[in-house]
């Protein structure tokens, strides 16, 4: 921000009361005052423009307009030498600020306004004339002018108070006092009030209240606030005011306690090579935080080095105001040097260097490249190879060299075929990596016409070149590119070849000859056919001239007949090395001749017994084509007699006709009806077709009722009851059926049958063919059989059927002990005996499948089998063996010495 040098006089000159601005320049009893420049104007400049500037002032008595107007907010006396505020513009959009202070300067009547001429060589009255104020201040006294008049009291006023920055005091440190002339009169309490005073930061400014000496309390920082706007009032001990509020406008003034600080420590800036000198490069930019009006702030720059130093040791130079680097010397060559690194040093006090203070910043200065470059090819021919029939194919790499920054389009290389190639077989694409260039097949060479090409290629870049620079000698080349003979396959001329015929012509019939071209002229080839698809397998070829001919009758209704052609393909195949072949499609248009007679449709129809108009509606169907189709001929045949007695049929058209009864009663049943259907053909074809049709009674409506149609199918009122009998005994045996499963379902739930001695797994843990030394020697751990005995157990399981394996938790049932030696007869009374214990324990299961017959209990009640032999006497009896069974025969033999029966 710039302004018309803040701090110092602005071209205003003031006396007397200062009106507000739009009020008359003087009043009834004051003499004329002159302002020849107020309004005052404040100037801001910014690099952004003034657009969006706003102006304040931190005074009550002044305001600054939008354009910069200073103008009197009310009537003012001002008796002092000067009136001193801030003005602050500031950004709406960036929310930046900058303060600026202006004086208001009062000088001497002017010349213009007393009516007197200014003596020649004497100047009006400036701020060099005045003096500083008194260390005391007090009221203006009071007088009267000469002329009679009472000059009427001003407000005291204090001129504005410097106060210098980073002050080592001792503080508190007096600044003024302030009296008023009634203090001789009355006691007077001073204050003072304003940001600094009672305003934060507060105390920065103190009084004493009874003798009005102000003090500063601590060093000031103008870089902080640089200016301060305090009031000062005068009250009796009451508390009641002596005198009107006066203005105190305090000014730090600048120490250079403040290096410039560059915005970045690091700028980029970029200039092309070649550029002539005075072009500008960049714009370095530092700050100082002191007062810009003054030495201590004012900033110069200056080159401190430069690295490279080629071509030249001072390749640019820096405005020393401005900060803006240009070029001073010719010679920048980005190939030869691609950046310079240039340290700028900043220095207040207006570029001294023993009193200002400095700061330094790095400026990058990167060389950007031109087209000063043209390619060149690295070789002046090249060669290649390219097989006949191929493309998309790179037969030559195009190489080039390029100084220019690579991946540029300086760099990237543009290729163009000049001459060699009018047919436009090759193009020259470019690699975007290497940068050569490809010539590539984009359209296919044939040997037979071609045997080689010579290609004349120029290369250029993306950008233009530089002006001034031509291009070289080196930027066109030649490629040579044979081309190599390939066995080419055999080709048919006209394929999809369609021939037309009508059908049915006889077996080996010759229909045409098929046959293919051998592309390879220079080669001497023989060339064989063979079929390569025949559908219906109509068709021969002749392996060496590719003649055509039948292999059966074609036949155009044929299901491989699409739209009357039928179609084959056949292959055509040479000798070469290697064998190369091609194909070909032949199609047969056949020509459709009256070879299909008509057929009757529908084939099975109803209608009335009685004649109504209920009728059949009939039409024909012909596999031929037009005109070997309708109009069609409808007729019933004189044989038998009886068709045309009950029956007669009525033409509609060419293609129906319709079929109704001819007598006034038909007997319900199903007729067979001929009739004879006769094309347009030439000749003309016949044939008769069968319709069965259904008479039967009909309802009011015309239909066929359920019992008639029954009727109709032929079976009698015996039959039908007879149906009807046998549906209900079938559905009486299935009922039947069913309730015997229920039955037999309700009883095996009601009352479980004993496992089967064969399903039983129990069975099979006992082995019957070993022995041991019985049932209280054998270490079986049965626990896990048993359930514990603990009452917990059961407690604790959840409600349900028990495990058919678990022992009985109560009481054991007491069943009744087994003789040593029982009777034949106690053997079935045990057993009741058990089942009826079992029957009547309440700790059983509830069915006998269920009991446990696993668990035998604390021991076997039987003695040991060894007791068998343990008697000396040798007169026991074992007779009664005998009775139980043929199983106990044989230990009755061995005991009693009994012959086996």
């Amino acid at each position: 921000m710039t302004d018309s040098q803040p701090g110092a006089p602005l071209p205003f000159i003031w006396m007397g009361s200062v009106p507000a601005r739009g009020q008359p320049a003087q009043t009834a009893d004051q003499p004329q005052r002159c302002f020849p420049d107020f309004p005052a104007r404040v100037k801001f400049s910014s690099c952004l423009g003034t657009k969006g500037t706003h102006y304040e002032t931190d005074s009550v008595d002044f305001k600054v307009g939008a354009d910069g107007t200073v103008f009197a907010t009310r009537e003012l006396q001002i008796p002092s030498e000067q009136v001193a505020f801030t003005v602050t513009a500031w950004d709406r959009q960036t929310a930046e600020r900058w303060d600026a202070a202006v004086r208001l300067l009062v000088a001497q009547t002017s010349p213009a306004c007393s009516g007197h001429k200014p003596q020649k060589g004497k100047k009006s009255a400036s701020l060099d004339s005045v003096q500083p104020p008194n260390d005391t201040l007090l009221p203006w006294p009071q007088h009267q002018s000469s002329n009679g008049l009472r000059r009427q009291k001003r407000d005291w006023v204090i001129p504005p108070i410097n106060v210098p920055e980073n002050s080592r005091g001792p503080f508190p440190q007096q600044l003024v006092r302030i009296r008023s002339d009634k203090d001789s009169d009355i006691p007077i309490r001073y204050s003072i009030t304003g940001v600094g005073a009672d305003q934060p930061p507060v105390e920065v400014f103190s009084i004493d209240s009874m003798s009005g000496r102000m003090y500063v309390t601590r060093p000031m920082d103008r870089e902080e606030r640089a200016s301060y706007h305090l009031r000062a009032h005068a009250v009796d001990m009451n508390g009641n005011k002596v005198e009107n509020p006066i203005d105190l406008y305090i000014y730090v003034i600048d120490m250079n306690d403040n290096r410039p600080e560059f915005l970045s420590q690091l700028y980029n800036g970029s200039v092309d090579e070649g550029s002539k000198p005075g072009t500008y490069v960049m714009t370095v930019t530092a700050s100082d935080a002191d007062d810009g009006t003054t030495a201590n702030g004012m900033v110069r720059y200056r080159i401190v080095t430069q690295t490279p130093q080629s071509p030249s040791q001072n390749m640019f130079t820096i405005n020393s105001e401005t900060g803006d680097i240009v070029t001073v010397a010719a010679g920048l060559d980005r190939e030869k040097v691609q950046q310079y690194t240039v340290i700028v040093q900043a220095t207040d006090m207006e570029g001294n260097l023993n009193y200002g203070l400095s700061n330094t910043a790095t400026a990058i200065i990167t060389v950007t490249d031109v087209n000063d470059n043209p390619p060149e090819f690295t070789a002046s021919t090249y060669a290649g190879e390219v097989p006949e029939n191929r493309v998309e194919m790179v037969v030559a790499n195009l190489t080039v060299m390029d100084r220019d920054q690579p991946h540029s389009p300086n760099w990237n290389a543009v290729y163009r075929i000049i001459s060699g190639d009018p047919s436009g077989h090759f193009s020259v694409r470019t690699d975007p990596v290497t940068n050569e260039g490809m010539v590539t097949v984009v359209k296919a060479v044939d040997y037979e016409l071609n045997r080689a090409f010579m290609l004349t290629v120029m290369v250029s870049n993306q950008a233009p070149l530089a002006s001034g620079i031509q291009m070289s000698f080196q930027s066109t080349a030649g490629v040579t590119i044979p081309v190599m003979d390939i066995n080419e396959a055999p080709y048919f001329p006209s394929n999809h070849k369609l021939i037309r015929l009508e059908e049915g012509v006889p077996t080996g019939t010759v229909l045409t000859t098929f046959s293919a071209v051998d592309p390879d002229r220079f080669m001497q080839q023989a060339v064989r056919y063979s079929k390569l698809s025949d559908p219906a397998n109509w068709l021969h070829i002749n392996a060496t001239n590719g003649q055509i001919s039948t292999a059966a009758i074609l036949d155009r209704e044929s299901l491989y007949i699409k739209n009357n052609v039928y179609e084959a393909t056949f292959l055509a195949a040479d000798n070469g090395i290697p064998p190369a072949s091609g194909t070909g499609t032949l199609q047969i248009y056949l020509i459709d001749i009256n070879d299909n007679a008509p057929e009757l449709l529908p084939k099975e129809a109803q209608i009335c017994e009685k004649p109504s108009l209920n009728t059949i509606n009939i039409t024909a169907a012909d596999a031929d084509v037009d005109p070997n189709i309708g109009p069609y001929v409808f007729e019933l045949p004189f044989v038998p007699a009886s068709v045309r007695k009950n029956w007669t049929i009525t033409r509609l058209n060419g293609d129906y006709a319709q079929l109704s009864l001819r007598i006034l009663y038909l007997e319900a049943g199903v007729y067979d009806v001929p009739i004879v259907v006769t094309d347009s053909g030439n000749p003309p074809l016949s044939n008769t077709s069968i319709i069965k049709v259904k008479v039967c009674p009909c309802d009011e409506n015309g239909d066929c009722t359920t019992m008639g149609a029954v009727a109709a199918a032929g079976l009698g009122t015996g039959a039908i009851v007879a149906i009807l009998i046998c549906i209900i005994v079938l559905l009486t045996m299935v009922l039947l059926f069913v309730v015997w499963m229920r039955r037999r379902e309700k009883e095996r739930h009601t009352k479980q049958l004993l496992i089967d001695p064969e399903d039983d797994v129990r069975d099979n843990i006992l082995k019957y063919d070993e022995e041991g030394g019985g049932e209280e020697d054998q270490d079986y751990d049965l626990s896990q059989l048993q359930q514990p005995e603990a009452m917990e157990h059961v407690l604790s399981k959840a409600p349900g059927v028990r495990r058919v394996d678990e022992r009985p938790v109560g009481a054991e049932p007491q069943y009744p002990a087994r003789p040593v030696v029982p009777h034949p007869g106690d053997i079935g009374d045990f057993i009741s005996e058990g089942l009826r214990a079992a029957d009547n324990d309440p700790t059983a299961p509830p069915y006998d499948s269920l009991l446990v017959f696993d668990y035998e209990g604390s021991g076997s009640t039987a003695g040991s089998v060894s007791s068998l032999d343990s008697s000396s006497s040798g007169d026991q009896d074992y007779e009664y063996l005998n009775d139980w069974g043929p199983r106990f025969r044989k230990l009755a033999d061995m005991y009693g010495g009994g012959q086996e029966d």
